[in-house]
């Protein structure tokens, strides 16, 4: 009995073994991915190949005794009234020119390729009308990005698509080569250098190259290039010696690319274009290269 009992237990234990390297292997995890939403949309700021208008501005606003800047709920003052045809209810985007306070280059050449880029503004807030006079109006900033201040432009509001959101699925590291033109991530909207998911970011890609809002843009690198973007040990790619090392030395060209994560378009420009981040996989850094799925 007890020889029957070892017997039905190796055999047992060998099914399941069995069973076991049947086993498919495992399918990737869905990414966890961002959906941009009204403030993504509205506070993500833009490149233009041509200066604003710069004729409306904000001259003013309540209590300014002691207050500088001017938030959500609060009124400002705009030095447009009803001789020029603005009427309650009318309603206004506030956008202010900016540029990196710093402009220290994170790459060679970054501050060049701003410049090519055009100009770059950020979105501050909107605006309503509660109060017009013939010179001037009363505004309540109804929607903030940032606090506002005397001299921010103020242009008529226009509607901002939110782009069709793809659903989520396994994300590929290794995805092959879109064979669309291939830009730069440039620069983000708070000037870091280091990005990642749920950041706003300018790439030098645009209507001129086909680009369009809803598109996704996959951010990528090629180890072993030599960058000087983002961390990295001379060699690491085949040569660290004493951590094992290829029988080969290979150039980047010769190596897969590792694709860093991806984002969708929110605003294209002739010559660039703003891409929300959705997913990353890893810090993506300005220098980075960037190309449309």
């Amino acid at each position: 009995m007890r020889v029957n009992l070892g017997v039905l237990f190796l055999a047992a234990f060998g099914g399941a073994g069995v069973c076991y390297g049947q086993t498919a292997p495992p399918t990737p995890p869905a990414v966890t991915t961002l959906q941009p939403g009204y403030s993504t949309v509205y506070c993500s700021g833009f490149v233009k190949d041509t200066k604003l208008p710069e004729d409306i501005r904000v001259i003013s606003g309540e209590q300014p005794g002691y207050k500088v800047l001017w938030a959500q709920r609060e009124n400002v003052y705009i030095n447009r009234g009803s001789d020029n045809g603005v009427r309650i209810g009318d309603r206004f985007l506030v956008v202010r020119q900016t540029e990196d306070p710093d402009r220290i280059e994170w790459f060679k050449g970054q501050n060049k390729v701003v410049k090519a880029m055009g100009l770059l503004y950020s979105d501050v807030g909107q605006l309503r009308v509660v109060s017009v006079e013939p010179k001037t109006s009363v505004a309540e900033v109804v929607f903030s990005c940032n606090y506002m201040v005397r001299g921010d432009i103020v242009r008529p509001f226009e509607e901002r698509a939110a782009p069709p959101y793809k659903e989520v699925g396994p994300f590929d590291h290794f995805a092959p080569v879109s064979g669309k033109p291939v830009g730069t991530v440039v620069i983000s909207s708070t000037f870091q250098e280091g990005q990642a998911q749920g950041i706003t970011m300018y790439v030098n890609l645009g209507a001129a190259q086909g680009v369009k809002v809803g598109d996704y843009a996959r951010v990528f690198r090629y180890q072993g290039k030599g960058m000087e973007t983002p961390p990295q040990t001379k060699g690491y790619a085949t040569d660290i010696y004493g951590f094992g090392s290829s029988p080969t030395r290979y150039t980047w060209k010769e190596l897969p690319r590792e694709v860093l994560g991806e984002g969708i378009v929110l605003n294209a420009s002739r010559n660039s274009a703003t891409v929300f981040l959705t997913f990353s996989s890893a810090e993506i850094y300005a220098g980075d290269n960037v190309e449309i799925e």
